[in-house]
């Protein structure tokens, strides 16, 4: 049977609004830039960094936020030879979409439609014994070996095959290849601390995995593709490199391991560029509380601007009188509650802000503007997080030379 004949019933995953190219930003509450150029240019440079090892560039989660569709291609141009996504839905999204290039997905319930997924010329990971089988069964249905790769838990203590249940895995996967229901061509596995590169966790898991392979070799099994580097491994740690590596985050501009260093100490620029508009300047007398609960109160007479983002777009709530913006190049933080739809920014008195004025949330190190690292160090969570959490409201815009 044909693999790559589409399934009537491909599931689609909700993805953001996209402006056509040229579209004008007038009328706007706020969008985002995503500079594809960027992206490409860092796989680049991720590709020279790993060396002889190949990039499979993790694109789950709509791309962190930048655009499941848009990113797989400019990822691919710059020289992506496999994707990776985490859900099956995602993965047949972007094969309907016209994504060509192999990808590698890992999270689907028992009796998901892994014919589908078969057909559509997916790799698909085998982390349990029950996964396996059902891949396997899928394989006898559509008369052709299905591609997996065997995910492998070495330490993390999440996904993966451990002990007793993957030692009757490696057997079994390889009894399935001989048979010709599988093509085993891959094994993998996750740090659990690749950004913190001193922990004794990071040498451990590479200890187990090299452990892993030997077993997989004895039982038969001689995978073409060895992949253990995430974007954290593959810019500190080059002895996890191994065949393939497989960032994420630092594909889209932002380090992994910003107590280290920033995007520009590794050669990388940000992708994302996110923008709203003051809808609202009014003055403001000494003494005012500010929004919900009145957590912040001005300290003088003052200006007050209104930002139309709110949790609903994705700006995180616990972000009250702590997340950054800019406008005309000042540096403010959010006053008072961050609402469903709004925010509001303590100006100042001397503050030449005018409604319709553009108002700088996420940007780029280079520019001098607050960061997705900056909203991430304010609240006490990752960069990634920050943008993947940007809202559909929010449209994405894809200018050429961005």
């Amino acid at each position: 049977m044909d693999r790559s004949t589409p399934h009537p019933q491909t599931p689609t995953v909700a993805t953001s609004s996209v402006l056509p190219e040229g579209a004008s930003t007038v009328g706007l509450s706020a969008w985002a830039d995503i500079d594809l150029g960027a992206i490409s240019a860092n796989v680049v440079e991720l590709s020279r960094r790993a060396g002889d090892a190949d990039v499979m560039a993790v694109i789950k989660g709509d791309a962190y936020g930048h655009g499941l569709v848009p990113v797989a291609h400019a990822a691919v141009a710059g020289g992506a030879t496999y994707l990776a996504v985490a859900q099956l839905t995602e993965a047949l999204a972007a094969r309907a979409a016209g994504v060509t290039a192999p990808i590698l997905t890992w999270l689907f319930p028992p009796g998901a439609d892994l014919v589908a997924a078969l057909r559509a010329d997916l790799t698909l990971s085998a982390g349990a014994p029950w996964a396996l089988a059902e891949i396997a069964a899928a394989a006898r249905a559509t008369g052709s070996p299905a591609r997996i790769h065997l995910k492998v838990d070495t330490g993390l203590g999440r996904g993966g095959a451990w002990r007793e249940d993957l030692a009757g895995m490696l057997v079994d996967a390889a009894r399935l290849q001989a048979e010709g229901a599988l093509d085993v061509e891959g094994i993998f596995s996750h740090f659990a601390s690749a950004d913190a590169p001193g922990d004794p966790s990071v040498r451990a898991q590479q200890e187990v995995f090299a452990a892993v392979l030997a077993d997989a070799e004895r039982a038969g099994l001689r995978p073409r593709i060895r992949h253990l580097a995430n974007s954290a491994a593959l810019l500190t740690n080059p002895s996890s490199h191994y065949d393939m590596v497989r960032p994420g985050v630092s594909i889209y501009g932002l380090s992994p391991v910003p107590d280290i260093g920033g995007p520009t100490h590794f050669g990388l620029r940000e992708a994302m560029r996110v923008t709203a508009r003051l809808i609202s300047v009014k003055d403001c007398p000494a003494g005012q509380g500010i929004s919900y609960a009145h957590l912040y109160t001005t300290s003088q007479d003052t200006r007050l601007g209104l930002v139309p983002l709110g949790y609903a777009d994705g700006i995180p709530r616990h972000a009250s009188n702590l997340g950054p913006m800019q406008v005309h190049g000042r540096r403010y933080t959010v006053a008072g509650r961050v609402c469903m739809d709004q925010m509001v920014l303590d100006l100042g008195a001397d503050s030449p802000a005018q409604v319709g004025d553009e108002v700088v949330l996420i940007g780029r190190e280079a520019d001098g503007e607050p960061t997705a690292q900056d909203w991430a160090a304010a609240i006490g969570t990752i960069n990634y997080e920050i943008v993947t959490r940007l809202g559909p409201r929010v449209p994405r815009r894809y200018p050429e030379g961005a």
